[in-house]
Parts: C-alpha cells; sequence; structure tokens
C-alpha cells in the first residue's frame, strides 16, 4: 500500500468529528427475602411479650437495588418493628462484600409491624459474630439485596405521588382540663395517646396528619414492572389474632398491588414495597366517633386493598424516565440522650423496691416506666444518630433511626432543597420517639423517658443535617 494512502485516510479520519459517549443506561433490579422468625420467638410491640404461636403471613426484607452507571443504592424494607444497629451495620457490610455497594449508599428501614420477633439485639462484644434472629435478619437482607443487584436490567423511573387522608388521624389529643389520667409516673399530662372513642373530653388532637403517598415505579423499557416503592406516614394498623406473626398492611399492600399490576408470576419476580414514613403519632383511629370492633385483620386487609388501588390509579399518570443520576449522603450526628433527674431516679428506686401495684391480668405502667428510667441512666452522654439522604433522579429521600412525628416529615418535605422530597421512619437503627419540642410540654406516652432517648431538641438538630445533606446530594457534578 503507497504512503499517501495512510495519510488520506488519517486525514479524512481527523475532519470527522468524534460522537459524544452515549450516557450510561439506567438499571434497575429487585428480589425478596423471607425474614419470618421461628415460632417461639417474642413477639414486640406491646409492653409485655408473648411467644408467636402462628404466621398468619410470611415476612419479608424487599429489596431494590439501582445502578446510573457511577452510582449504585441499595434500598430495603424490612417487616419488623424495627432494626438494631448491630444488625443494620453487618448487613451492610456483607452488603459491600458481596456487590461493591458502599454501606453509605445501602438504606434500611422497618415497617413498624407490631406483630415481629425483635432484631434489636445489642452489639456482640470480644468480636463475636451476630448471631441469633439479628445475624439471621442480616445475612437475608444481604441475600435479598445480592439477587436484586445480579437481576439489574435497564429500566425507567416514575415518581407520582397519591392522597389518602381517610385513613390518618394525629393520634395525641388534648384533653379538657381536669380530665388526663395520671400517667405512670404519677402526673398529668395535657395529651393522651389513643383516648377513649367520642369522649366530650377531648379538645383537638395535638399535631397534623399527612396524607401524602409517595411513590417511585421502576419498569423495563417495554413497559414490564420491576418495583414500586411507596411511603404513607401511618403507624401499624393492628388487629391480628394473639401470637400471630404478621407484617401488617404493609405486606398485604405489597400482595395487592402484585395483583393489580397482574405481577404475581413474572420471572424475573416483580417486587412491591411500602415504608413507614412519618408516624409516630399517627393511626387510623378516628378519636372523635367510638371505636367499632371488628374481625380480625379485617381493617387491615381494607386500608392496605385501598392505599394499593390508588396507587395503582396514580401509576395511570407516571412519566417514566430512563436517564437520572443517583447519589447519597451519609452522617453520624451526636445528639445528647436524655438522662432521668434525681427525683425521678429516686422515684424509680422507690417503684422497684416495693411490690407490683396491679390487679390480674392487668400490666402495671408504673413498675416498667420505672425500669425504663434505670435503663435510661445508663445511656453515654451522647448517642451517634445515623441519618441517611438518597437522591434518586430528582427526588429525595431522607431518614431517621427513630419514630418520627408526622410534623417533621412536612417540614422536611416542605424545606427540602431537591424536590419531590419525602421521609421514611425508623432506618439504620431503632432509638424510640422523636417528638418535636413543643410536644414535650405537653406530655404523653410519646415524650416519657424510656420512650423518648433523645434530647428534646433532637429533631430540630436532626431535620438541620438532613437539610444538609439534600443540598449536598443535590449538587450535580
Amino acid at each position: 500500500m503507497k504512503p499517501c494512502c495512510f495519510s488520506l485516510i488519517g486525514c479524512l479520519m481527523a475532519s470527522q468529528p468524534l460522537a459524544a459517549p452515549a450516557a450510561p443506561m439506567f438499571r434497575a433490579g429487585a428480589a425478596t427475602s423471607n425474614i419470618t422468625p421461628d415460632l417461639g420467638g417474642s413477639i414486640v410491640g406491646g409492653f409485655v411479650r408473648f411467644p408467636a404461636a402462628h404466621v398468619h403471613d410470611e415476612l419479608h426484607a424487599r429489596c431494590l437495588v439501582l445502578d446510573d452507571g457511577q452510582t449504585k443504592l441499595a434500598v430495603v424494607v424490612c417487616d419488623l418493628l424495627g432494626i438494631g444497629r448491630a444488625a443494620d451495620t453487618e448487613a451492610r457490610r456483607m452488603v459491600e462484600a458481596a456487590t461493591g455497594i458502599p454501606p453509605e449508599q445501602v438504606l434500611i428501614c422497618c415497617v413498624h409491624t407490631h406483630s415481629a420477633c425483635d432484631a434489636r439485639g445489642d452489639v456482640p462484644k470480644d468480636g463475636q459474630p451476630l448471631g441469633g434472629y439479628d445475624g439471621f435478619v442480616a445475612r437475608r437482607i444481604a441475600d435479598g439485596v445480592t439477587r436484586a443487584a445480579n437481576l439489574l436490567r435497564p429500566a425507567e423511573l416514575a415518581f407520582v405521588t397519591a392522597e389518602a387522608p381517610e385513613h390518618v388521624f394525629n393520634r395525641r389529643w388534648i384533653m379538657r382540663p381536669g380530665t388526663a389520667p395520671v400517667n405512670p409516673f404519677g402526673t398529668i399530662d395535657r395529651v393522651k395517646m389513643n383516648p377513649p372513642g367520642g369522649s366530650p373530653d377531648l379538645v383537638e388532637p395535638a399535631g397534623p396528619t399527612d396524607p401524602i403517598i409517595s411513590i417511585l415505579a421502576l419498569r423495563e423499557p417495554q413497559g414490564r414492572p420491576i418495583a414500586v416503592f411507596a411511603t404513607y406516614s401511618l403507624h401499624y394498623v393492628g388487629g391480628v389474632r394473639q401470637g400471630d406473626i404478621s407484617a401488617d398492611y404493609y405486606g398485604m399492600f405489597c400482595r395487592r398491588m402484585e395483583q393489580l399490576l397482574d405481577a404475581e408470576d413474572h420471572d424475573p419476580p416483580f417486587v412491591a414495597m411500602m415504608a413507614n414514613g412519618t408516624s409516630g403519632d399517627i393511626n387510623s383511629v378516628d378519636f372523635r366517633q367510638p371505636r367499632p370492633k371488628e374481625e380480625p385483620y379485617a381493617k387491615m386487609r381494607r386500608v392496605a386493598n385501598d392505599l394499593a388501588e390508588k396507587v395503582f390509579e396514580a401509576l395511570g399518570k407516571a412519566q417514566y424516565r430512563d436517564r437520572l443520576t443517583l447519589a447519597a449522603r451519609y452522617r453520624e450526628l451526636p445528639i445528647a440522650a436524655r438522662h432521668p433527674t434525681p427525683e425521678q431516679m429516686a422515684w424509680a428506686k422507690e417503684k422497684l423496691a416495693g411490690p407490683e401495684e396491679k390487679k390480674p391480668g392487668e400490666t402495671d405502667l408504673s413498675r416498667i416506666y420505672a425500669s425504663k428510667t434505670m435503663g435510661a441512666a445508663k445511656q453515654p452522654d451522647t448517642i451517634p444518630i445515623p441519618l441517611q439522604v438518597l437522591r434518586i433522579g430528582d427526588v429525595c429521600i431522607g431518614t431517621m433511626p427513630t419514630e418520627v412525628f408526622c410534623e417533621t416529615g412536612l417540614e422536611f418535605r416542605e424545606r427540602s432543597p431537591v424536590k419531590p422530597a419525602f421521609m421514611i421512619s425508623l432506618a439504620h437503627g431503632y432509638f424510640g420517639y422523636l417528638p418535636t419540642p413543643r410536644h414535650f410540654e405537653l406530655g404523653g406516652y410519646e415524650t416519657w423517658i424510656g420512650t423518648s432517648r433523645l434530647e428534646p431538641k433532637a429533631s430540630q438538630k436532626m431535620l438541620a443535617a438532613l437539610l444538609e445533606m439534600a443540598a449536598e446530594a443535590g449538587a450535580r457534578p
């Protein structure tokens, strides 16, 4: 070949503009892991634990993995009351080892069903491996995320909302002066949690509600659904049989979504997920009316089916995108722990030194809270509180490891520098209720020492940190 040919070809190539590299294809995968405990384990959620005698419906860790070509995120929703720091830390360590997804990019949260066994054990000592149910849950979470990562495939994402105001009621009520009952500490609060329905002594709810269902929908480019991830600010519904294991309305919602989307037998499987929003002071009971009795699971099913149908209707308006970016921020914020006063300590010691004061079949709340008060005295001065923000396209998700009051979630949605935004409770640990400062003046169950573990200004400090993190996550390269 003549040398001039090379020169001519080189000139022709140099004159052609270089094509811009194609943007990475957004991908998603989803899977579930069964985390149903053995029968006989202790069901948590009430003041007194009792053994699991039957499984009404299986518990799951529902897992979603997202990949924008640069960053991977994992989102896990567990059918548990809460998860301890030990199980959460171990699960995220195992996820990183199996998939390479860094721990700060893995979100693990719990639905707060009151019909599950406990996965909130202490951190093992002397480097011992995490065992028991906590260890089982951690392994199953890691398995589920790994399987979701194995199923990553081209995807499209949409964000929509629906409203369901008829199922949410603030459960904290301001009472007429002189009508609130004596609390376990022998004093009287201005607010009563779950008061008698239809009582003339009710003045007004002590806070707002949040009717919005926030929905992330993922599908394959041809339209086949991959996952629906919804968040709603409603405490568990309950109404189970004694000793039953159940994922509450969260699990029923997921099964109904599969039916509505005709996705029960898909391969790879479709995964529906329902996370707990900010429902620390919200439940499904209208206290303005007498509380009717219902058959076990009837109300739970009614709420779940209605939410699923509202989500399904909203999905009809969804606009999907296949090009988006992901980001995550994780921070452990030192927050002062709440400690009893000398007067509270003296009361607790006196109460525990005396005999139980209860009738057969009743619970001695004073004795229970005396024990909780003594436990609060053993807390460290400060606790590192895990906070996380995920940005999925234009959507911002903030998390706290507490039972967050509704007004904090509403404020995050309004003030987040990245919108649309919503919050998820009970992520990366369990640190009790998180009332806003004004609620400590009102009193009530959620503010009692032993129920609320953190300083009265904790919600403000945690929210400020989340807003900073949201701004960081929203900054595009």
